[in-house]
């Protein structure tokens, strides 16, 4: 008489790295949106911390949660690194929406997210798209010659700008000073590019080739562009740069995007606790606390709430708000759908991401999921572009990227912030270079690059 056998599923695979690292990060981030409601509830439409309400915010949360899964088994690539930042904002609404104080059907919106954020990361993360043909490949010599390139690009960009503006302001004050500051529309565009791509880019590229005195003139433009535009994403963005380096360095890919997120946020937690403690003064606290876990986590989930209030009773934009469109189609806006939020909420003239510009301002909650697989789909194309090169280039060069798209409207990381162009130059770099640069003898090495 044969025993029957019951297996019991190994349980080694939910304590690997990855998953530990996951839901610390889950959790972090909840623990972060609590304090985020307590400190500024002036702020945000949030009612008070309590526990029905964090019951029902994790409920809400805890299955969108579930989706990490994907982030465990899936390789790296950009739509992977965009794909857990977006995730992480989504999961933020679905638990901040329960402490909204706006009048909107919040379960529709929750479900509207819910479905959008899976729609985006299906495309991002699952689909392979065929390979571009090799023949837009660069060679080596050009590919260096094209560093030159950007390099002289950006100087030249960085000396327009500054015969229009240049004010060495404390990040304190930028907003008293940000909004005198008039610059022409091409050299906005111009600045954007320059600031989000190429100047990454060009970090990156020479990281890998070990090229790092030009590494560092890189970071060092791109820190020169803070006087012009006042903006913190250009005051942060050499260190941040050089965050994900040493986090490429020290953690495989996968692990350092989630780590991008997890340690700021749990840094803000420390802080939190030393300030409750009364080992920290609320100055020093709040300046990291504010920017990190409010601003940089906290404000992208949040504008999903503040969009879905505004577009519960005004008319959705059917895409206006995109230039080209608003020229060829009629238009029930005449700003800037930040001038509005500004109006209406006195934040800030604030914008938001894809899922609150091309979804629920643009076609509302119901068709939102439909604009979010569509830009998952753009994203699966830049994962095809970068699929050939090394990953850490990717991350890096990247990595202005991610908060880029967290903040603004896909379509407006894609022209005005450089992401196409990013995407393209991805499209023409050749592996070899890269690959060979780490073979290669130092003396061998600076003799091929220049």
């Amino acid at each position: 008489m044969k025993t029957a056998v019951v297996s019991v599923p190994s349980l080694s695979g939910l304590r690997s790295p990855l998953v530990i690292l996951m839901v610390c990060h889950v959790l972090a981030s909840w623990v972060s949106l609590i304090f985020v409601g307590e400190y500024y509830r002036r702020l945000l439409p949030l009612a008070e911390n309590s526990l029905p309400h964090v019951l029902a915010a994790a409920a809400t949360a805890a299955p969108f949660a579930l989706l990490s899964v994907v982030f465990v088994r899936q390789r790296f690539s950009f739509g992977y690194a965009l794909g857990f930042y977006l995730f992480t904002l989504i999961l933020n609404y679905l638990w901040l929406v329960e402490f909204s104080t706006f009048h909107y059907d919040h379960r529709i919106s929750a479900i509207s997210a819910f479905v959008s954020g899976a729609a985006f990361l299906i495309p991002a993360l699952f689909l392979n798209v065929p390979a571009f043909p090799s023949r837009l490949k660069l060679t080596t010599e050009r590919f260096h010659k094209l560093l030159w390139v950007i390099l002289a690009i950006s100087i030249v960009v960085l000396a327009i700008g500054a015969a229009f503006n240049r004010q060495f302001v404390s990040p304190l004050h930028i907003y008293e000073f940000r909004e005198q500051i008039v610059l022409p529309r091409p050299l906005l565009y111009a600045i954007g590019i320059v600031c989000g791509a190429l100047l990454p880019f060009a970090y990156a590229s020479f990281y890998q080739l070990k090229r790092y005195g030009y590494a560092a003139l890189s970071l060092l433009l791109l820190g020169l562009f803070y006087p012009i535009t006042l903006t913190k994403l250009a005051l942060l963005a050499p260190g941040w740069l050089l965050f994900l380096t040493l986090l490429s360095i020290y953690f495989e890919s996968r692990k350092a995007i989630i780590l991008s997120l997890l340690l700021p946020v749990s840094v803000g937690l420390l802080l939190v606790l030393a300030y409750n403690l009364g080992l920290l003064a609320e100055y020093p606290f709040l300046v990291y606390f504010g920017t990190v876990n409010f601003r940089m986590i906290g404000m992208p989930a949040s504008a999903l709430d503040f969009y879905n209030d505004f577009f519960s009773t005004h008319e959705p934009t059917r895409f206006c708000q995109i230039g080209l469109i608003k020229l060829i189609a009629s238009c029930p806006y005449t700003e800037q759908l930040s001038v509005y939020m500004q109006d209406s909420y006195h934040l800030g003239f604030f914008n938001a991401s894809l899922f609150a510009t091309e979804g629920i301002a643009s076609v509302g909650p119901l068709f939102a999921p439909v604009t979010a697989l569509l830009c998952g789909l753009v994203i699966s194309l830049a994962n095809r572009a970068s699929a050939e090169l090394p990953e850490r280039f990717v991350l890096v060069s990247g990595g202005l990227q991610l908060h880029i798209f967290l903040n603004v409207p896909f379509t407006v990381a894609l022209v005005t912030n450089g992401a196409a162009i990013l995407f393209l130059l991805w499209c023409v770099t050749p592996r070899a270079a890269l690959q060979d640069a780490e073979a290669m003898p130092s003396e061998s090495r600076n003799d091929a690059i220049l």
